[in-house]
């Protein structure tokens, strides 16, 4: 690096001979590879490529690859990680010397900045993005409490046997575990089935395909969504491979809590990371596992830039160090399956008889007789047959409601047109916060004293969608005596306790019963159903099944009923909830999604920004003859998007024009910046 900073760039130099390196000031370079590669973490796109600096001698045992050092850069003191060593400079002039040591630690492994660059290229972004994402902020005083060599590992415990009992219901699941116990890396998907016994549900499957890993002397890496699953299946590895043989690892465990795990992972003092996305990156030794659990949760999409999913980190890594792969989960996404259809991954799955004996039936409301029976009230929030199903589970068991919409009435509508009420001043939805005073926009916060509809003039208002907090009173005046519990934002159970009661949640809340719901009853189905986004099938059959997995077995008097689906035009996602075919549905789902050229079949890019900017980004865009584009067009207040997609094989040139667009847009401090997204979970949104 040069004294000015980012003056002096080797590009721009045409020949010269490379200088011997110079330091100012008293401490002389080093003479063994006195020059150093450091990625700067300067924010900028255009930069984003390493920097050659001196190795004073006071620096130079400690100044290895994968460490943290201070730089100075463009007048400033910046972040920066040493990438590597040489023993002459490519640039030319004079070099700047290395500022400070932050730390000998080499928290950056080679493994792990080899999956980064390939997560920037493919997500169209920098490697300082993913590095951030990668590495937690140094916490001193966890890395000086922690021993630097890792302690005798304990025995695991003898009876490994009992941790394949998951595996045993699936015909492939044996020969799975054996390949991972002999140290090969097998690549598989596997669709869970619904168990009330921990050893054989979710975690349970996980735990046994990392006992099978370890016992081959390789570690693994666990992700999954939320901290209570973190929960579920930190206790499930604990009990096949005893105490100490794991860490968590997740954002919200404060800095020196994170730190501390991600060290001990780092010098080997435990095999196996478990953990939510932050996880992901985890410099695990000897890596031989990565598994993750429910695909399509929202969670596992990295909301920072350069938006990654977990998945594809995962693969990343399992692909650069040899490892197996493990994706879970009671559905299978478009994604995955795309993954199984390619040959990238082979299905692990049960036989139907195996299935039906571990799912609870499920009957959708207002089909047939009970239409006839029950009129009107058969397609009401709680049906008739919604009703009774609860009062006869209520004598045996707990009683899982799940409700789409939080809150009292998140969504209202003229009673007279039924259009859907608007605030005068923003335009956004009004809605009934309790049963008590009047409407109020969810946007803006302002309250509507005098509601007008601008369509028919009326007055009156009725409720569109009914939350979860007015649902619990309903059947808390349905169900007199009841107990009723609440599960969802703000108040999350991890579980409850058997015996009749309630239990009213919204999606990915749902708590655990200890041994299982006596019944389910999903709600306002068409409220997922109806959502105007890409995935809306999908994700709806993910919450059902996830919810309805909580169910007791049909054998033990389980059953599930789904109100509010329509009747009147078949509905895949309802055929695939009632089989319990999640497979039919995700290959169904792929191939709907090739004949339109959508992800995961091809690569899709969202611009967004002021409309000349995007404009300008598009219109700069050397794309291959394959691509196709659209827009311009508007999104939401001020912001305009444009879609670019182009077949797989044209990706890696598509992401290489965007990361340029996004270099050039640095390079001239453009002001309106445009979004780039690489394959968003949903396009529109």
């Amino acid at each position: 690096m040069t004294e000015t900073g980012a003056g002096d760039q080797p590009a721009l130099f045409d020949g010269g001979r490379p200088a011997r390196p110079r330091a100012a000031g008293k401490d002389p370079v080093t003479q063994d590879r006195p020059v150093a590669l450091v990625q700067v973490d300067t924010g900028l796109a255009h930069l984003d490529r390493p920097f050659e600096y001196t190795v004073p001698e006071s620096m130079a045992a400690g100044a290895q690859a994968g460490t943290r050092v201070k730089v100075r850069f463009a007048g400033q003191d910046l972040g920066g990680w040493v990438l590597g060593r040489r023993d002459a400079a490519e640039h030319p002039g004079r070099l700047t010397p290395l500022r400070r040591l932050v730390s000998p630690e080499p928290v950056l492994t080679p493994e792990v900045l080899d999956a980064a660059r390939g997560v920037a290229s493919r997500y169209a972004g920098t490697l300082g993005d993913v590095l951030r994402l990668a590495v937690p902020p140094r916490h001193a005083r966890a890395e000086q409490a922690l021993p630097a060599e890792p302690p005798p590992a304990p025995d695991p415990p003898a009876a490994a046997e009992d941790a394949d009992a998951a595996w045993a219901a699936f015909p492939a699941g044996p020969a799975f575990l054996a390949r991972l116990r002999a140290g090969d890396a097998p690549a598989a998907s596997v669709l869970a089935l619904p168990a009330v016994d921990p050893a054989r549900a979710w975690p349970g499957l996980l735990a046994a395909a990392v006992r099978a890993t370890v016992d081959s002397g390789r570690g693994a890496l666990v992700v999954v969504p939320d901290h209570r699953d973190v929960t579920r299946a930190a206790a499930a590895l604990e009990a096949v491979l005893g105490p100490g043989r794991h860490v968590r690892l997740t954002a919200d465990q404060g800095p020196q809590a994170r730190y501390t795990a991600f060290l001990k992972a780092l010098r080997g003092h435990v095999p196996v990371v478990v953990g939510t996305r932050a996880a992901a990156f985890a410099p695990v030794r000897d890596l031989g596992l990565v598994a993750w659990w429910d695909d399509g949760d929202d969670l596992l999409d990295e909301p920072r830039a350069p938006y990654p999913h977990v998945r594809e980190v995962l693969l990343a890594r399992a692909a650069r160090e040899g490892s197996a792969v493990l994706a879970a989960g009671y559905t299978r996404t478009a994604a995955v399956a795309d993954l199984v259809g390619r040959g990238v991954l082979r299905p692990v799955e049960a036989d139907r008889a195996t299935v039906r004996a571990a799912v609870a039936p499920v009957r959708v409301a207002g089909e047939g007789a009970d239409l006839e029976r029950d009129g009107a009230t058969a397609a009401a929030h709680l049906p008739s047959v919604a009703w009774r199903a609860a009062k006869e589970a209520l004598a045996t068991g707990p009683v899982l409601v799940q409700v789409p919409r939080r809150g009292y009435l998140p969504s209202l509508s003229c009673q007279d047109c039924r259009r859907p009420a608007r605030c005068r001043h923003c335009a956004g939805p009004l809605a009934l916060t309790g049963p008590q005073g009047p409407p109020a926009c969810r946007w803006c916060g302002r309250v509507e004293t005098a509601f007008a509809c601008p369509a028919c003039s009326g007055t009156r208002l009725r409720s569109s969608v009914v939350g979860a907090r007015r649902t619990a009173e309903e059947l808390g005046r349905a169900f007199p005596g009841v107990p009723v519990e609440r599960s969802g934002a703000g108040t999350v159970l991890e579980r409850v306790e058997d015996g009749p009661r309630l239990v009213v949640s919204t999606p990915g809340a749902e708590p655990v019963a200890p041994t299982g719901y006596a019944a389910a009853l999903l709600l306002d189905a068409w409220a997922l159903l109806d959502r105007p986004t890409l995935d809306a099938g999908e994700e709806a059959l993910r919450r059902w099944c996830a919810a309805a997995a909580l169910v007791r077995p049909g054998g033990d008097g389980g059953r599930v009923v789904l109100a509010g689906a329509p009747t009147h035009v078949p509905m895949p996602a309802v055929e695939a909830l009632v089989r319990w075919d999640p497979a039919w549905f995700a290959d169904r789902e792929l191939t709907e999604r090739r004949e339109l050229a959508l992800p995961p079949t091809a690569r899709l890019a969202a611009l967004t920004g002021t409309r000349e900017a995007v404009t300008a980004t598009l219109g700069g865009l050397e794309l291959p003859p394959t691509a196709s584009s659209l827009g311009p067009l508007p999104h939401g207040e001020d912001r305009w998007r444009a879609l670019v997609t182009v077949p797989v094989d044209d990706a890696p040139a598509l992401a290489r024009e965007l990361a340029a667009a996004r270099a050039h847009a640095s390079a001239r401090k453009a002001t309106d910046p445009v979004t780039v997204r690489v394959d968003p979970r949903d396009p529109t949104s």
